[in-house]
């Protein structure tokens, strides 16, 4: 590399420093929910461990007391050393996949419908989303591609990757069905397959899609197939923990389901619910998964271990929802997210505190670190420009004290 590229890239950081948009990678020691950063010990208030399970020591010992139990053949390894298409598929990845399944086809017990859906998993919720729409637009399909405008990045990428000349895209205001519903309108009538690509819960802003509106309009056109991520839904929404198509009673009419097994599961990972064609069509173009060594079996020991508590974490979802709701009603309403599309009434723990000024952001987080609270600052690229935020996200391990001394400090 030459002076002059090294010299380029020095001045271009020194530009992110000034416009209050350099990025760091913090040094940092976790004691159960509290960081200790910088010589404080802080409230984690900025994870995405919504039902505190990351930071359960005494769950944690339960699952390594289970695995001590079994001969030591039986424990699951701690590699699975290539791609599942070679020697890295296993029996704790095979357990998840069905285990996964029956949780969806639990979730659907009494509801008049039999559909059915296979799972797939993932390395990573990066992974699926720029894996997924580009191998289903490999068809020989004219296809037109229509997302939130919020949706995560690793969503934009994957839409960025589905190159055939035979797919387009474009991006609806967030929530805005409306919008939407005009670009379905324009769409040509030579398009043959219409995908509505959406977040169930949005990373920044908290808020919600309504999905009982997105199936109205994908019943009113049969091109139409649903594409919902509820990567920040799944374990503190539905009954069982499913996520807003769970608690909606939408999951048999969306065509990909995909969740995240790295926020609330506290553990690693991803997967899509879908068709078991579509499954096997996955398997045959995804590049990330054709490619990628899996994640090691003990890690997908670990979801499964999760996995058999989600359901019945109904006590922790109710006091997390709690949370949620007595911060978001505390936040100023000059410091709200102002509101484009229709409330459908699901609080998340995601509450963003909007300032908008990149400096007062940084110097608000500051603040409430000098408080107590691991608070960060969220700034564009992340956000939209002049959207600059502190992104509060409460988890059920926090108190009803907590959360009054964090409003205390708004």
């Amino acid at each position: 590399m030459t002076n002059h590229i090294i010299n380029q890239l020095q001045e271009s950081l020194e530009n992110l420093k000034t416009n209050q948009q350099y990025r760091q990678i913090p040094h940092l020691q976790h004691h159960g929910q509290y960081i200790n950063h910088k010589g404080q010990t802080l409230l984690n208030i900025a994870s995405n461990d919504y039902l505190g399970l990351g930071s359960d020591s005494e769950l944690q010992a339960e699952f390594l007391y289970e695995l001590n139990q079994l001969p030591a053949a039986q424990r699951p390894k701690m590699s699975a050393t290539s791609s599942r298409l070679l020697t890295g598929n296993n029996i704790q990845l095979q357990a998840l996949e069905s285990e996964l399944k029956n949780w969806y086809e639990s979730a659907l017990e009494g509801q008049n419908t039999s559909n059915s859906k296979s799972v797939l998993i993932f390395n990573s919720g990066y992974h699926a989303n720029i894996g997924i729409l580009p191998a289903l637009t490999t068809l020989p399909v004219k296809t037109l591609i229509l997302a939130d405008k919020l949706v995560h990045a690793s969503i934009i990428d994957g839409i960025r990757l589905s190159q055939s000349k035979l797919v387009s895209y474009r991006r609806y205001r967030h929530n805005d069905y409306e919008h939407l519903a005009k670009f379905i309108e324009q769409a040509d009538s030579t398009v043959e397959r219409i995908i509505i690509v959406t977040e169930s819960i949005f990373s920044m802003d908290g808020d919600c899609a309504d999905l009982i509106t997105l199936v109205k309009l994908k019943n009113k056109d049969p091109r139409i197939e649903l594409y919902v991520d509820e990567a920040h839904a799944v374990g503190i929404l539905g009954n069982t923990g499913l996520g807003l198509a769970e608690a909606t009673k939408t999951l048999a009419d969306i065509d990909y389901l995909v969740g995240t097994f790295g926020k609330a599961f506290a553990s690693i990972g991803a997967y899509i619910m879908c068709n078991d064609i579509v499954k096997q069509w996955l398997i045959n173009q995804m590049r990330p998964l054709i490619f990628s060594t899996a994640l090691p079996p003990i890690n997908h020991a670990w979801t499964r271990f999760i996995l058999g508590k989600i359901p019945h974490l109904t006590e922790q979802r109710l006091h997390l929802l709690q949370l949620s709701t007595m911060l978001s009603a505390a936040i100023p309403e000059r410091y709200c997210i102002i509101e484009t599309g229709q409330e459908i009434g699901y609080q998340s723990p995601i509450i963003p505190y909007v300032i908008g000024d990149n400096a007062l952001t940084v110097a608000k987080a500051n603040q409430l670190q000098s408080a107590g609270f691991y608070a960060l600052p969220v700034r564009p690229p992340t956000v939209p420009a002049n959207t600059a935020r502190i992104r509060l996200v409460m988890n059920a391990k926090l108190s009803d004290e907590d959360c009054q001394r964090l409003i205390e400090h708004l």
